[in-house]
């Protein structure tokens, strides 16, 4: 397995606390384990996700917080930064890409993840989530081409960020019309599933969210002829 010596930093932007978790987390423990400053991006404040009556958004706000962090912990990122849009309501909008503009600015990452802003209904059994869609959308617009000219939001030239090119942009896929399958070893997935587990409000049983972590990346694996994978859309940008 070739080190990934071109990618000295990266950033996930995603919408909800663990939705990094179930898509990517192995392939970001690989990255740090080889060297690399991670940080993530959470555009909402995660207040919506739970069918318990008896807690109101703003503590879950708090709970999924502080799991995201131990999260972040158990696979060594740089950083976990909150943007902080309403869950259930993000929209693509020029308020979003602002935010992560200013956060690609900041961190000038040669590679970024996020999820598929497409809805599929063809092509997969998975309904998803219209926060995913967003956050996937206004991250791709972020990075072509606001956080790389200068005349779009040229208030955060003001601020201090000056623009960035992203070299590579991986598209989270779990496997369907993936043209990147990413070899990842069993430390990688252990570390994964650690952080899958710290978000305790959202798993019912954690053997179980494990196993079926473990038996995805395993197919995967499969496909190329390794022990774990995980599967993305991958465009190298000139």
């Amino acid at each position: 397995m070739a080190k990934q010596e071109n990618i000295k930093k990266a950033m996930v932007v995603f919408a909800h606390p663990d939705d990094a978790e179930w898509g990517c987390s192995a392939s970001v423990a690989r990255l740090v384990r080889e060297g690399a400053e991670v940080v993530y991006v959470v555009c909402t404040d995660g207040s919506k996700g739970t069918e318990d009556r008896s807690i109101n958004g703003y503590k879950l706000s708090e709970i999924r917080r502080k799991e995201q962090i131990n999260a972040g912990k158990a696979l060594g990122l740089k950083d976990v930064i909150f943007l902080n849009h309403p869950d259930g309501y993000l929209e693509p909008n020029l308020d979003l890409r602002r935010d992560i503009s200013r956060e690609i600015r900041r961190w000038k990452p040669d590679l970024l993840i996020t999820t598929n802003p497409k809805r599929d209904l063809l092509m997969s059994d998975y309904l998803g989530h219209p926060d995913h869609f967003a956050a996937g959308e206004a991250a791709l617009s972020a990075v072509f081409p606001s956080a790389r000219d200068h005349l779009t939001f040229p208030e955060l030239l003001s601020e201090g960020y000056d623009t960035h090119k992203v070299k590579e942009v991986w598209v989270i896929m779990f496997g369907e019309n993936s043209n990147y399958i990413n070899p990842i070893i069993k430390e990688d997935l252990n570390k994964a599933i650690k952080a899958l587990q710290s978000h305790v409000s959202q798993i019912q049983d954690p053997n179980e969210a494990a196993k079926w972590m473990t038996k995805r990346r395993v197919d995967l694996g499969d496909s190329i002829g390794c022990d774990y994978a995980e599967g993305f859309r991958r465009y190298k940008l000139s």
